[in-house]
């Protein structure tokens, strides 16, 4: 993917040279990888592997033990402004409303007060909540108060974006509809997206490269290169998306 990143953002590359994280009794992954700018990576592999310790690791939040993880060149020892996370739970501050959420982001971005209501509106309409910006999190359902931590998540302007299984608690069609608004914004930001999951349908839908991992102690077995993720044209391609684009029928009188 080569277009050109819009409002000012582009990807980091992302490098993990022989990264060790240690958690617990023990290694909890060992890898190498390269992720180039803009690029959309999914770790793949079975629940308690090690796939959200590299994701932490990357986003400076445990240390790591051997070898080095680096963005844009520069080594990754704490969390910054660089890497934003996406986690399962939405994690917003309840009291806030859903603009006031991106607002608070903004803020600690350093956007100045009198542009971050109307940021944090544009961002809210990207996700499609333009109609729920004075809204609780309370008040939204679990797939509306995602779309508001994606929007609280690129108020802070990442060049790589985190997301640890971030859909994994929706159900079937809120799931399918965050995949495709994912895709949208990806199409908007060109951020470098590095993107965990145990669900081959989604891997396959979103990723430009998918990394096999082995159970715990997390190493690479494969990656593999996704032609065409975003735009499945043929039957081919969209058998390997997911079933969800195929319809069984039988013809009956005629």
């Amino acid at each position: 993917m080569t277009a050109a990143p819009v409002c000012g953002q582009s990807g980091a590359r992302v490098k993990l040279r022989h990264m060790r994280v240690d958690y617990g009794d023990g290694p909890t992954a060992h890898v190498d990888l390269d992720v180039a700018p803009g690029e959309v990576v999914v770790l793949l592999g079975p629940s308690g592997c090690g796939k959200s310790t590299i994701l932490r690791a990357l986003a400076g939040l445990l240390p790591i033990a051997a070898g080095q993880a680096e963005v844009d060149g520069m080594p990754i020892r704490k969390p910054g402004p660089q890497c934003a996370m996406v986690f399962q739970e939405d994690a917003l501050l309840p009291w806030r409303s859903a603009r006031r959420n991106v607002e608070f982001a903004l803020s600690m971005s350093g956007v100045r007060r009198g542009e971050r209501r109307t940021t944090a509106l544009e961002l809210l309409r990207q996700v499609g909540l333009e109609g729920f910006a004075d809204h609780l999190p309370g008040r939204l359902s679990g797939g509306m108060r995602q779309r508001v931590q994606l929007a609280r998540t690129l108020a802070a302007k990442p060049r790589v974006m985190l997301m640890d299984e971030p859909f994994g608690a929706l159900d079937a069609q809120t799931r399918a509809d965050m995949q495709r608004l994912l895709i949208s914004v990806w199409e908007q930001h060109r951020m470098t997206v590095v993107f965990v999951t145990h669900d081959v349908d989604e891997a396959l839908l979103i990723a430009d490269r998918i990394v096999l991992l082995t159970p715990r102690p997390a190493t690479i077995i494969r990656i593999v290169e996704v032609d065409n993720p975003r735009n499945p044209s043929a039957r081919f391609e969209a058998e390997f998306v997911g079933r969800r684009n195929e319809i069984l029928a039988t013809l009956s009188e005629g």
